[in-house]
């Protein structure tokens, strides 16, 4: 065994250098909550860093996806699962739909700050092609489905000007999407559809 040596009080850190360091510790843990956590996390940039580092844009997308969120769970009630948030199954993105006649055609204008929801009725395994333009500026989107005490988001974006493909209903119930426009001039959406479903129901 190796006999190591205790150190004498002489060496021992003392209260003062021991209040020194925690005083040290709490003021570093202070400057990084403001110059980092707070701009990243949620768009607070007091000190400005945040926006040199970058770190303000991404609190600023976290918090409006967040408001967007919360906005479409008191519409449909606390059914929305977090937990299949990043799921993209369902989802298949192609150029081909471009060619085909559309079943329906839907055309709104939302002011700024102002939001709507297209939904569609669909049964479990039904198909449903889409694309949409937005004209006017861009605009914040969340697509994804709930029915039966179940959720499920195919796709979300901010700041998007247009879209396309296929969503594969993975359950019955309503299918579609929550738009907010977060520009600063009215922008005017045209959604086409063609697919397997019963209703088209809109909501504002």
């Amino acid at each position: 065994m190796f006999n190591a040596k205790k150190p004498s009080l002489e060496e021992l850190p003392s209260s003062a250098q021991l209040l020194r360091s925690t005083i040290i510790a709490a003021v570093s843990a202070v400057a990084i909550l403001v110059a980092v956590v707070l701009p990243a996390e949620y768009g607070i940039d007091p000190t400005g860093a945040g926006g040199v580092l970058g770190l303000t844009e991404m609190g600023e997308i976290k918090q409006e996806l967040a408001d967007e969120v919360e906005q479409d769970q008191q519409l449909h009630g606390s059914d929305q699962s977090s937990g299949l948030l990043n799921d993209l199954l369902g989802l298949f993105v192609g150029t081909a739909y471009a060619q085909q006649a559309w079943q329906d055609t839907i055309t709104f204008t939302l002011e700024p700050d102002e939001f709507t929801e297209v939904k569609l009725v669909m049964d479990e395994g039904a198909q449903t092609q889409f694309e949409w333009i937005a004209d006017g500026g861009r605009i914040n989107f969340d697509l994804h489905a709930h029915g039966g005490g179940q959720s499920h988001t195919y796709e979300k974006g901010r700041g998007a000007t247009e879209g396309a493909g296929e969503m594969v209903a993975p359950f019955a119930g309503e299918h579609g999407w929550f738009w907010r426009n977060r520009d600063d001039e009215a922008v005017t959406v045209t959604l086409n559809l063609n697919g397997a479903y019963t209703e088209i129901v809109r909501s504002e």
